[in-house]
C-alpha cells in the first residue's frame, strides 16, 4: 500500500506537506524532518474541474481539490466522484493510482466522501 506524509521539522516541529530542503518556518531554517503519515479525516477547502488533460489521461475531465487535514496540512490531490463538491465538505483522504504511465504509475492523493 501506498502512503503519502507530511514532514515534521526536527528542529521547530512544524509540518510540512511537500517536503522542503529547509523548514518554511522564517525563525527555523532546520533542514532534518521526520516522516509522518499524511491520511485521513480532511476538509475540501477549494476544486476545479480541469477539461484539457495532458497525455496519459484516459478521462474527459478531473476534479482536482485542496484540502486541509485535521493536523492544519493542506495538501492538493484528486477527487474521486463525478459530483459537483462542495466547499468545507468533509472528505477521507486515500492514496491511488493518479496517472497510468508506460512501465510506471504515478500515485497520489485521491479524495472521496466518508
Amino acid at each position: 500500500m501506498q502512503e503519502m506524509y507530511a514532514y515534521k521539522c526536527d528542529k521547530c516541529g512544524k509540518l510540512h506537506h511537500p517536503r522542503y530542503a529547509v523548514c518554511q518556518n522564517p525563525d527555523c531554517g532546520g533542514r532534518s524532518f521526520t516522516e509522518e503519515p499524511l491520511s485521513g479525516h480532511c476538509k475540501l477547502i477549494t476544486w476545479t474541474r480541469v477539461f484539457n488533460l495532458p497525455e496519459g489521461y484516459m478521462k474527459a475531465w478531473l476534479n482536482f481539490g485542496i484540502v486541509q487535514f485535521d493536523n492544519g496540512v493542506t495538501a492538493l490531490g484528486q477527487i474521486g466522484f463525478d459530483e459537483r463538491p462542495e466547499i468545507g465538505m468533509d472528505l477521507v483522504s486515500t492514496v491511488g493510482v493518479v496517472k497510468e504511465g508506460v512501465g510506471k504509475d504515478y500515485y497520489g492523493f485521491i479524495f472521496q466522501k466518508p
